[in-house]
């Protein structure tokens, strides 16, 4: 129960009296004898003791018609309707006539009456005291002085669309009635002087439930608007009651006799009688002497304040309309009461410093977020100025997302306001406004207070309460010193970076570090470990190299892996080993072992891996001083030389290098250098090799042996058995003129006539041979050739005589016709048309004419391949035969120059010598 003394009250309304339009200076003057009055649909309606109702607008303007013969008691205008419901007399007595009026409608100038029936509780005739009807025209209820209650259900406007019945029945007066519609339930709230009740409307039996032992007067009742949950206010004389439907509700001490109850917009009116004033008593009590005097008080219930008070002299009705209160007075005068706007309201607070109270009138008012923010912020700076900075904090904390957080922040950066200041921080946390700098502020004051609880509470809230910026905390938390508060923030949050900076740099806790890396996806793991790989491989050696062995075969994260990667067989996951090489730079012993399994795994394995691991292998087999070892680490460098994975230039170097001699040999093996095998050996001074070598590749480069020979003539130590060895081989393939053999050999002082002795005879001889075998085979040719020379001679001069008697094809005795070939062959002339593939040719002799004729031509395309006579020449043991082949094919034979005749003009303008060059380099013909 509120006090009603305790109760602040303002004057929040301005008075003024309603002027006439007409003549702005005098005072509007309301109809005579006003005895009914409503409003709504904008207009004030008025009933006087005449029977006339009069429709006022806006701009005051009356106008009237006759409703009642007599006198109209009672009006009530429905709000979303243009439907006017007025209860009168129409003849002396007790007969109260209901009619129905349309306001939209006209019937001869009037509003159009659509219904007219008496207002008749039961059998026996009573006054009507009270009117309500409900908004969706269903329903009508009118109360009497008996006590009784008769509803009309159906539609109120039509007399065959609805039924009256009696639905409540007492022995006190009705003085008030009211609907209450809530969701799809109505039920209508009965006042009596002596009691409340309730019917429930949407049930077919019609329930009723006794709220209250005690009633009110007449025009004591009132329904409230759905912020006071549409509840029915009844006044007594000492309190004010509000009911539920099945229960009595709050009440508030409102002392003094009430003449009057409304309702309106959020505000309770109640117009008292003046203590001062002559009592009057009975029922009706709204009927006073005409100088009672009167105080109209507003109420803002939600509030708990007064919203203005005055005085005023009998006071027929309190209107709203046109969005101001108007307040009939009975000697004719109306006065209106305008609210003041919520600014001014609430600046009145503010000078008062009711900052509470100007915060709940500016929510009842539903002012904007930014107008409460700054109620917030006022009421803020007040509680500061006190000392309240807890309080304070409080209202600036409301006023997050509309005021500058820098604003609040810079009041309470000192170090003893800082729990104040960590407060706000959290809340522009919690509402996701903190950006990296409050973020920042709010962990250095959790540090700074040593507050662990909070910090824990802040950093381990749920991931979908995170209101603050991880990375940022992350720097603060590290830099603070708080190391397993930042992993822990960067572990949930899959800041992989942070974690892997903290726990490898800050806490040197390599093994986690490592731990981590391998439960990451591929990219995050390649790219950690190519930043982090040469320090993991410093401390945990072992570790490292099984993850990237991982890594460069088919990585997969760890079953704990930091999120969920596809297990797609078809995916391969592979990264580039020779990218990681370098990480291994003071770790040999683990970079063998990592190359030796990639090259085990993936045969195809790039190059640098291939020539990195033979560069390993060759040092172990250079430092190795175990023979054994050193033995089985040659093997495995000729292994991988073996391979054809390596480079053939990079190797030989690596080679050359180590000094590792089976290695160099065999590259030059490899890669067809013979002669620098032969000079690898000649520097090793390895005569026994030396020969060897020429044996060996002899056959594919002649000139070893002339190398050899050469080698070994140079040499002053005693190499008779070498020389003559080579000088063997040299006769018999006859790679080198004896001349060239001497001059050579002349330059050993070692070497004697009799090193050459047994060459020079064995050449000489073969010398004088090959030349008794020419002259024997000129000769041949001489003949030969005269006997050929005379053979044509003898066909060109003289005649030829055929003796053949058989023929050549199939050897029977020739008969005519037949045909003779001056080469001595003849045939039937049937056979040689059978056999014969030419009409000139012998079908005996064309097998051996045409080999001759195409060697022939054969020779004649080889005349001009250049190329290919130098390679002969070159390749040949006997260069003088080649060029004697090709001087018998003509390639060499002479150009004649066929020049123009003396006299004549030369074309072009080009030189004499130039064109005997063109013609000279021109393609040559037979």
């Amino acid at each position: 129960m509120a006090a009603f003394l305790q109760w602040r009250k303002f004057v929040f309304f301005d008075k003024d009296t309603v002027k006439d339009p007409a003549d702005s200076g005098k005072t509007f003057i309301l109809p005579k004898g006003i005895s009914a009055s409503d409003s709504g649909r904008g207009h004030v309606v008025l009933g006087d003791m005449e029977g006339q109702i009069w429709l006022m607008t806006r701009s005051l303007q009356l106008t009237s018609f006759q409703a009642y013969k007599l006198r109209v008691t009672h009006l009530f205008q429905l709000k979303q309707h243009s439907i006017l419901v007025s209860v009168g007399q129409d003849e002396h007595g007790i007969n109260p006539l209901v009619k129905v009026w349309n306001l939209d409608k006209r019937d001869s100038g009037n509003p159009l009456c659509t219904r007219i029936f008496p207002a008749v509780p039961g059998n026996k005739p009573a006054e009507v005291s009270c009117l309500s009807v409900h908004e969706n025209l269903n329903f009508m209820a009118i109360g009497f002085t008996d006590g009784s209650v008769v509803l009309t259900k159906g539609d109120i406007t039509r007399d065959r669309h609805s039924k009256t019945l009696t639905l409540h029945e007492g022995s006190c007066p009705v003085t008030g009635l009211a609907f209450r519609q809530m969701a799809k339930v109505t039920h209508l709230f009965v006042a009596t002087l002596e009691k409340v009740f309730c019917y429930t409307l949407s049930n077919k039996e019609y329930p009723k439930v006794e709220l209250d032992t005690h009633g009110c007067a007449l025009c004591c009742s009132s329904l409230a608007d759905p912020s006071q949950d549409s509840q029915f206010i009844v006044a007594g004389d000492e309190c004010v009651y509000l009911y539920q439907p099945d229960e009595r509700g709050p009440c508030f001490a409102f002392d003094g006799h009430k003449l009057l109850t409304h309702w309106h917009r959020g505000y309770l009116f109640l117009l008292i009688k003046d203590m001062k004033s002559p009592n009057k008593s009975g029922f009706g009590s709204g009927e006073n002497s005409l100088s009672e005097k009167q105080v109209l008080t507003i109420y803002d219930l939600d509030n708990k304040f007064i919203a203005y008070s005055a005085s005023f002299d009998d006071v027929i009705d309190v209107l709203a309309e046109w969005g101001s209160f108007y307040i009939l007075t009975r000697n004719g005068k109306m006065f209106v009461l305008q609210e003041k706007d919520t600014q001014t309201k609430l600046e009145m607070l503010f000078k008062k410093n009711l900052f509470v109270m100007a915060i709940n009138l500016a929510k009842s008012q539903h002012l904007d977020s930014d107008g409460l923010s700054e109620i917030f912020r006022q009421y803020g700076d007040h509680l500061y100025l006190k000392g309240d900075h807890d309080g304070a904090i409080q209202q600036y904390i409301r006023t997050t997302g509309k005021l500058e957080p820098s604003y609040v922040i810079r009041k309470f950066l000192d170090a003893q306001r800082i729990h104040n200041l960590t407060a706000y921080l959290q809340a522009l946390h919690r509402q996701s406004l903190a950006n990296a700098d409050h973020t920042t502020l709010l962990l250095n004051c959790y540090t700074k207070l040593k507050d662990s609880s909070k910090l824990e509470e802040f950093i381990k809230s749920s991931e979908n309460e995170v209101h603050f910026d991880v990375e940022i905390a992350i720097k603060v938390l590290r830099q603070a010193g708080y190391h397993s508060h930042a992993v822990f923030l960067a572990e949930r949050h899959q800041h992989h970076e942070w974690y892997l900076k903290i726990q490898l740099e800050d806490l040197k806790n390599y093994q986690e570090g490592l731990r981590y890396i391998g439960r990451l996806p591929f990219e995050q793991t390649e790219s950690n470990m190519k930043r982090y790989g040469k320090t993991l491989m410093h401390h945990v050696p072992e570790g490292t190299t099984l993850l990237l062995k991982r890594l460069c075969t088919n990585y997969h994260p760890n079953e704990n892996s930091m999120e969920k990667v596809s297990l797609d067989s078809s995916l391969l996951n592979k990264a580039n080993s020779e990218e990681f090489i370098p990480i291994f730079a003071n770790n040999p012993r683990e970079l063998k072992a990592f190359l030796e399994h990639m090259i085990e795994v993936d045969p195809r394995s790039s190059q640098g891996v291939y020539d990195t691991l033979l560069e390993l292998r060759l040092q172990d087999w250079a430092h190795e001083q175990d023979p054994e070892k050193k033995k089985v680490c040659q093997g495995e460098a000729l292994s991988l030389l073996r391979s054809d994975n390596t480079v053939f230039d990079k190797a030989l170097v690596l080679c050359q290098m180590h000094n590792f001699k089976e290695g160099v040999l065999y590259l030059y093996e490899k890669g067809k250098l013979y002669q620098q095998i032969m000079h690898y050996h000649m520097q090793n001074e390895e005569y026994g090799k030396v020969v060897d070598a020429c044996k060996r590749y002899g056959d594919q480069e002649g000139c070893l042996w002339e190398q050899a020979l050469g080698y070994f003539a140079r040499k002053e130590e005693d190499c008779k058995a070498y020389i003559s060895e080579v000088l063997h081989h040299i006769d018999q393939k006859n790679l080198m003129p004896p001349l060239l053999v001497v001059q050579t050999l002349a330059h050993n002082s070692t070497a004697t006539l009799s090193v050459i002795k047994d060459y020079l005879i064995n050449k000489l001889q073969r010398e004088s041979q090959q030349i008794e075998d020419d002259e024997r085979k000129i000769c041949q040719y001489r003949e030969e050739t005269s006997h050929l020379r005379s053979e044509i001679q003898e066909l060109k001069a003289s005649a030829k005589i055929f003796q053949k008697t058989k023929c050549n094809m199939c050897n029977s005795p020739l008969e005519l016709p037949s045909v003779h070939f001056l080469c001595s062959h003849s045939f039937h002339q049937h056979c040689f048309e059978s056999y014969a593939e030419s009409d000139a040719e012998c079908p005996t002799c064309t097998p051996e004419n045409r080999k001759v004729m195409d060697l022939l031509r054969a020779q004649d395309q080889k005349r001009d391949l250049h190329d290919h006579f130098n390679r002969q020449l070159r390749s040949s043991n006997d260069g003088f035969s080649v060029v004697a082949d090709y001087f018998g094919r003509g390639v060499f034979n002479k150009l004649t120059l066929v020049t123009d005749p003396p006299g004549s003009k030369t074309v072009g303008s080009l030189e004499v010598n130039l064109q005997r060059d063109l013609l000279i380099h021109t393609k040559r013909n037979c």
